[in-house]
C-alpha cells in the first residue's frame, strides 16, 4: 500500500494544526478510508473540512464545489483527492 499525502489548509491568521498524515499519526490527520462517506450525496469521502461546530466529510466534487465557502470558515481541511489520480 502507497501511502498518500494530504493536503492540509488552514486558515490565514492561524497557526498550523498538522501537516501531512504520513509526518506521525495526528488526531487531526486521520488518513480517510472507504467507510468514511460524503455528507452530501453518500460517495467516497476524499475531503475532510473540521469546522468549530463539528467535521464535514466531502467527495472530491462536493469539496471542489463549497470549497470557497468552507476556506472561510474551515479551521481545518483535510484534501486527499489526489489519491484519486495515483497510479494513473
Amino acid at each position: 500500500m502507497t501511502t498518500a499525502s494530504t493536503s492540509v489548509v488552514e486558515r490565514p491568521g492561524r497557526a498550523p494544526e498538522a501537516v501531512s498524515s504520513t509526518e506521525g499519526a495526528d488526531v487531526e490527520t486521520r488518513p480517510l478510508t472507504t467507510a468514511d462517506r460524503c455528507d452530501a450525496c453518500g460517495a467516497q469521502a476524499w475531503v475532510r473540512v473540521v469546522l468549530v461546530s463539528g467535521e464535514l466529510l466531502f467527495c472530491a466534487h462536493h469539496g471542489r464545489a463549497h470549497a470557497p465557502a468552507l476556506a472561510e470558515r474551515a479551521l481545518f481541511i483535510q484534501d486527499e483527492s489526489s489519491r484519486l489520480t495515483e497510479g494513473a
